[in-house]
């Protein structure tokens, strides 16, 4: 799923960065960023490497300033790949982190949201992150699916509630 470019340059991950909070939704510590009274979130799902990622979180930023309540779980449970860890192993990371497991993690931070009066939302993934947003399209619980820089997706797995995809290269 990652590829070398991806690994080339990891971010130097920085929990305090952003201008907005870390908060608890759907059982997920989630930078929460945005008008708390908006009725329309977007939920960025990070690349491999986590929430605490600078860039992801100026990204969440910017987005928010458009009037959008954003969010960004920490889909990996404190643990965000991280290739210089002493000992750190990919695969077990990969298979320890499943994007079913993200998509299922995903549905319960959209819950969470819709119980505190949001009515719509929309995703939008990067990478690791991406195949999770395609998972996730396939339910009722988002309105817009966003893929950027997308791990290994098959056809048959864009194919389904979704008419059109675009992709952007």
């Amino acid at each position: 799923m990652l590829g070398p470019q991806c690994c080339e340059n990891p971010p130097t991950l920085n929990p305090s960065c952003g201008a907005g909070s870390v908060q608890e939704i759907g059982g997920l510590k989630t930078y929460v960023t945005g008008s708390q009274d908006s009725k329309v979130a977007v939920l960025l799902i990070a690349d491999a490497f986590g929430y605490e990622a600078p860039n992801l979180r100026k990204l969440a930023d910017k987005v928010a300033a458009s009037g959008f309540l954003v969010v960004v779980p920490d889909f990996y449970y404190g643990d965000p790949y991280d290739p210089d860890r002493p000992g750190f192993d990919g695969q077990s990371w990969l298979r320890a982190h499943p994007t079913e497991k993200g998509c299922e993690d995903a549905k319960a931070v959209i819950s969470a949201l819709k119980s505190k009066g949001i009515s719509a939302v929309g995703a939008a993934g990067f990478c690791w992150g991406g195949m999770t947003v395609v998972k996730l399209a396939k339910f009722d619980c988002i309105k817009a699916a966003v893929v950027l820089h997308p791990g290994p997706i098959t056809e048959e797995e864009i194919n389904g509630k979704f008419q059109r995809f675009y992709f952007l290269f």
